[in-house]
């Protein structure tokens, strides 16, 4: 509404543009949205893409489940929720497929983070980490995990 103030008071778009931090396609296109429906056009319709599968409830349950841990649900070499894993729970859980992407945001929806390892265990084996820094492309990097975001603030 303060662009289109300032579209109000003779503003250019550069202006806008500047003051808003945006491009100046950007607020030309406020501009001609302006123009077309008045202030009402600006009004925010909430957040875009796709809306969620899974009903406020289910993203309850799912929440429970992952705080549950992967060995919980039968993977039990896995330590840590990784994105397939999660598709495979969502797909078997409640028979709603998602792309990895959108597993990503779906956990960042209910506040999970990815997670990394904070410090090595004593009895770490360093061969796979030095196989790596002699070029064995055999050895893979470390997988990231996922866990609630309130996770990591405990551990810092």
């Amino acid at each position: 509404m303060a662009a289109a103030i300032m579209f109000e008071s003779g503003a250019s778009d550069r202006e806008v543009a500047r003051r808003f931090g945006v491009t100046r396609t950007s607020a030309h296109r406020w501009r001609r949205a302006l123009a077309a429906g008045g202030r009402d056009a600006l009004r925010s319709r909430g957040p875009g893409g796709a809306r969620c599968r899974l009903t406020k409830a289910q993203l309850r349950v799912l929440e429970r489940e992952l705080e549950a841990g992967p060995a919980a649900h039968g993977w039990d070499q896995d330590q840590g929720w990784t994105l397939v894993l999660v598709a495979a729970f969502l797909r078997r859980r409640f028979g709603v497929d998602y792309t990895l992407a959108g597993v990503d945001l779906l956990l960042h929806r209910i506040g999970w983070t990815v997670q990394s390892a904070a410090h090595r265990p004593a009895e770490h084996d360093e061969s796979p980490v030095n196989g790596r820094r002699n070029g064995d492309s055999s050895v893979g990097r470390a997988r990231r995990t996922w866990a609630p975001a309130r996770s990591a603030a405990k551990s810092n």
